[in-house]
């Protein structure tokens, strides 16, 4: 019996599962993921990306991750959002992290509507929006504080993200059932409408909602096309895939986004200590742009 030839590291081989991710394709795409999208990937993360990214070989019928690359470098950007897609996850529900809407609707909501009654304009942006639900849960509160205080105020969320599929999924703002295990029964029944027929275990959100937000493709490393300024910005388990000078140069971008006293959220496992000297910590995650 012949003993199986031995695997180059720099060949894309075809194995049980498919292409395998050689040396070369992963060091290239180690580059070009850090440099578009600023996520640094790990030998670590080898097997993952392979995995993640057999399903785009197999959508556009190339053989082998070879191919891939040279289709990313003649067209870095037409397939940027599919790749970072592949590789980030997308992981989101409503009301996730919920001290954070705890606040909005506390305190910071109720004296922004009092300090703009007389036409003022109120921006909130979710970078990062992966798939709506952040968004809609920010208009949800939103929609209820202009409700109880009467206010005619210009308010809007702008919702940000590099995925394709993401985006696809937050504009048509339809969600299976049980996605919506964090919301109220009776925030249920006012923001949400129930399916019928094949959409039978899906809920809609309501047209309300929908005029709050404005869903827009945005990589948060190339120009920003929005002048601000924003009153809070959320940017919740995005930079956890960041190294520290990406994290540094985004937090200096948002600090000239955001007015003195301007909220930024953060995720749950972020943190802004040692990377930006412009924002106080006054709670879990909350940083308050400080006074120059």
């Amino acid at each position: 019996m012949s003993m199986p030839a031995a695997i180059d590291g720099n060949a894309a081989v075809a194995g049980m599962n498919g292409p395998i991710l050689g040396d070369r394709e992963f060091g290239f795409l180690r580059a070009f993921v850090y440099e578009h999208c600023g996520i640094s990937l790990g030998e670590h993360k080898r097997q993952l990306v392979q995995g993640r990214l057999l399903r785009r070989l197999r959508a556009l019928k190339l053989g082998n991750f070879e191919s891939y690359c040279e289709l990313l470098r003649r067209d870095p950007h037409g397939e940027l959002g599919e790749l970072a897609s592949a590789i980030s996850t997308n992981v989101t529900a409503f009301f996730r992290e919920s001290h954070h809407f705890d606040l909005l609707t506390d305190e910071l909501l109720p004296r922004w509507l009092a300090e703009k009654k007389n036409g003022g304009r109120l921006r909130i942006w979710s970078a990062g929006c992966a798939t709506g639900e952040e968004p809609y849960t920010l208009a949800i509160v939103l929609a209820e504080a202009l409700e109880k205080h009467g206010s005619q105020v210009d308010a809007k969320i702008l919702a940000t993200d590099l995925s394709p599929q993401a985006l696809e999924t937050a504009r048509k703002g339809v969600y299976p059932i049980e996605r919506l295990e964090g919301v109220s029964t009776e925030r249920r029944r006012r923001w949400f409408l129930r399916g019928e027929g094949q959409y039978d275990n899906y809920a809609c959100v309501h047209p309300r909602l929908r005029e709050l937000v404005s869903i827009l493709p945005l990589n948060l490393l190339h120009d920003w096309p929005m002048q601000g300024p924003f009153d809070a910005i959320f940017c919740r388990n995005v930079v956890i895939y960041f190294d520290k000078p990406t994290k540094q140069r985004l937090f200096q971008r948002y600090a000239g986004l955001l007015p003195e006293g301007g909220y930024l959220f953060l995720g749950h496992s972020e943190s802004m200590y040692g990377l930006n000297d412009n924002f106080d910590l006054i709670g879990r995650t909350v940083y308050r742009k400080s006074s120059a």
